[in-house]
């Protein structure tokens, strides 16, 4: 009997617990062979060295399903391992509709965070399926399979538990589309890298106290940007063309940068980066990180000097957004299948139209309106909210 034609026969759940070692699987197999069950669902799992293997068989064709309990039994005895054996009906019940994969970041992941998740799931009518860990370092992720609840309400009441309980939590809608998202676009300033790049710029000119003061007023929305952008760049006047070179090398990356773009070229991904900094700069770190895709506003340099001017088409709220959108049409990727990261508020029209908008560290309006927010500062826990593993990626270095 195929384990398709199940729905309504007789079934026997098998669940082995003790002290994992190397052979359980098989051994429990072995035995059941002898009664020519058929499987109809396994799952395992191993914590701290201790295993749980639970095989859903039907009922044996071969001998009586008493002789098959003593059997089993005697096996897991002779392993000094525990057997519980359960009669029961068909198959597990049908998963609701709405599915979606929960991916909570905790710093540390706390016990009544993490049951102030599950509470919040079970309150909108969702249930849990599944839960595992995605990695322990830098920080604690985990990944619940949640179904029964539609995304965008589970988003948002997740998202306003995350507020109150300190820990990030990613809602993305479950299906085949979310190992195929096949382009992220960063920012660069504060995302990608630690620094402002304007700011650095200022420190060699004696006005960085200025420059950043207005660059944090853009930053939070209350300055338009463009005009922001033309009064900082007009400061740096005079510089000399040398120090872009000093400036490239003052460039911090934001810890777990090299980890996220390296893991996800080898995935296949195609990866780049907007700002409203300098072409002198992303140039530089599309060459270092082999980026796919770089763009950003670029100052004018005449007889060897900055002229506190910049030229060619500007890159502020609107425009991160359209060459995101380009992007994706040169890279042959649907917009529903993009990641957009950034920390501003002129990353929010970006953010938005990406299929998945995450907001990086960002300030409250961002937060607010993006798809999720990651608050712990290592942008390779990004990968999680993608379902990568951090074994996967330890992995994926050591190829």
């Amino acid at each position: 009997m195929s384990a398709s034609q199940t729905s309504d026969v007789p079934t026997i759940l098998v669940k082995i617990f003790g002290k994992d070692r190397p052979g359980i699987t098989a051994g429990l197999f072995d035995t059941l062979a002898a009664y020519s069950v058929d499987v109809v669902d396994i799952e395992q799992v191993v914590t701290r060295g201790r295993i749980v293997l639970c095989a859903l068989v039907t009922k044996p064709e071969v001998g009586g399903e008493g002789e098959l309990r003593a059997t089993v039994h005697s096996w897991a005895e002779s392993l000094k391992l525990q057997a519980e054996i359960i009669s029961g009906t068909g198959d597990n019940r049908p998963r609701g509709s709405g599915r979606s994969h929960v991916t909570v970041l905790g710093n540390p992941l706390t016990s009544e965070s993490t049951a102030a998740i599950a509470a919040r799931i079970t309150a909108i009518g969702g249930n849990i399926d599944r839960i595992f860990r995605l990695a322990k370092y830098p920080v604690t992720a985990v990944e619940f399979a949640v179904s029964g609840a539609e995304t965008e309400a589970l988003r948002t009441s997740l998202a306003l538990a995350a507020k109150h309980i300190g820990v990030d939590v990613a809602v993305v809608s479950a299906g085949l589309h979310r190992r195929a998202q096949r382009l992220v676009v960063m920012d660069v300033d504060s995302t990608l890298i630690q620094d402002e790049v304007i700011e650095l710029f200022a420190a060699h000119a004696g006005c960085e106290d200025k420059v950043a003061a207005v660059t944090e007023q853009a930053m939070r929305g209350e300055l338009d940007f463009e005009q922001s952008l033309h009064a900082r760049v007009a400061l740096l006047a005079g510089l000399d063309a040398s120090v872009v070179d000093k400036v490239r090398a003052e460039v911090r990356l934001t810890p777990g940068a090299r980890t996220l773009i390296r893991t996800l070229k080898r995935l296949g991904y195609q990866v780049g980066v907007v700002s409203g900094g300098f072409t002198q700069v992303t140039d530089d770190l599309r060459e270092r990180l082999g980026l796919d895709f770089a763009a950003a506003n670029t100052l004018e340099i005449e007889d060897g000097k900055l002229t506190g001017r910049v030229t060619g088409e500007i890159v502020d709220r609107a425009g991160k957004a359209r060459l995101l959108r380009r992007f994706a049409a040169e890279a042959g990727v649907p917009l529903a299948q993009t990641v957009a990261i950034g920390d501003g508020a002129n990353d929010l029209d970006m953010l938005n139209a990406a299929g998945l908008g995450v907001a990086f560290c960002a300030k409250p309006v961002v937060r607010e309106a993006a798809h999720t927010a990651v608050n712990v500062p290592f942008l390779d826990a990004v990968l999680y909210l993608l379902g990568i593993t951090r074994e996967e990626v330890e992995a994926a270095d050591l190829a």
